[in-house]
């Protein structure tokens, strides 16, 4: 169809049967959320069905009282410190990383992109010994520092992979014209780069956002964070205000998947007008 060869009722069956098992598994992945977006809403003090009625009850609870807005102040201070710093460092190691010629590189792209696969209860008791002779734990600056190491592998992905259609010639043209290092970055390599950076930024906030067995060893109880409090919640006492937490994550995640979908596609754009 389409120009093409008409498909035979082989090729029809199959398609549709691809669609059928498509839309289940899509079902199956989406049923929890599902299942909790109502119960966000219920009226009554326990997460049961039938639902007794409709409030809005837990969400006033999770933005008034003080247990959920600490947690929630304590996430975007950790996660926007830890985004900043990961970004920065991350951008700078892809762009180093990019222009190395040497046979260690894969072992040191191997090192800096560690925290992603090493199991992260692993990566967590090593930062606790790490931390605990500094004095940075039960602090913000130690999460900080822990979920930006988490966070920054994202970002080298992301910023080496927009820098896989980037040509160095543009640098070296840059500094034939007088442009220094860091003004040839500023003015040519940044903005052309930038969805990739503003790409590895979002999963960076996002994986600080939902980090939570760092948080577990390293905070005290100062340092309480959404998914620590939210985890703590579901051990201690199970409350419907844990559903209205989880559906404004979920929000939060679709915000981000949407944004980092714009991103791409202005990637794309970018690497359509710039010849390699």
């Amino acid at each position: 169809m389409n120009g093409g060869a008409p498909r035979t009722w082989q090729q029809r069956i199959a398609w549709r049967l691809t669609v059928i098992l498509s839309a289940l598994v899509l079902f199956f992945l989406m049923a929890p959320i599902l299942a909790i977006l109502p119960l966000s809403f219920s009226s009554g003090s326990y997460l049961t069905y039938p639902l007794p009625g409709l409030s809005l009850r837990w969400y006033e609870e999770f933005f008034t009282a003080p247990r959920w807005t600490s947690a929630l102040r304590n996430s975007v201070i950790i996660g926007i410190a830890s985004t900043v710093l990961a970004t920065v460092l991350g951008s700078l190691a892809a762009f180093g990383l990019a222009r190395w010629r040497s046979r260690l590189k894969p072992i040191v792209l191997a090192v800096v992109l560690s925290p992603m696969i090493v199991p992260v209860v692993i990566t967590a008791v090593g930062l606790y010994f790490f931390f605990a002779p500094l004095g940075l734990t039960a602090s913000h600056a130690g999460l900080i520092l822990a979920h930006t190491a988490l966070a920054a592998p994202f970002v080298v992905i992301t910023v080496s992979a927009t820098l896989q259609g980037f040509d160095m010639n543009l640098l070296r043209a840059a500094s034939s014209l007088g442009a220094s290092p860091l003004t040839a970055f500023r003015r040519v390599v940044l903005p052309l780069i930038l969805p990739g950076v503003a790409s590895g930024a979002l999963f960076a906030f996002a994986t600080s956002f939902d980090e939570v067995v760092t948080v577990l060893l390293l905070a005290g109880p100062e340092q309480r964070t959404l998914p620590r409090e939210m985890f703590s919640g579901i051990r201690e006492n199970i409350s419907p205000t844990i559903t209205a937490a989880a559906v404004i994550l979920t929000l939060l995640s679709v915000g981000l998947l949407v944004a980092m979908e714009g991103l791409r596609r202005r990637s794309e754009r970018l690497r359509g007008l710039v010849p390699r």
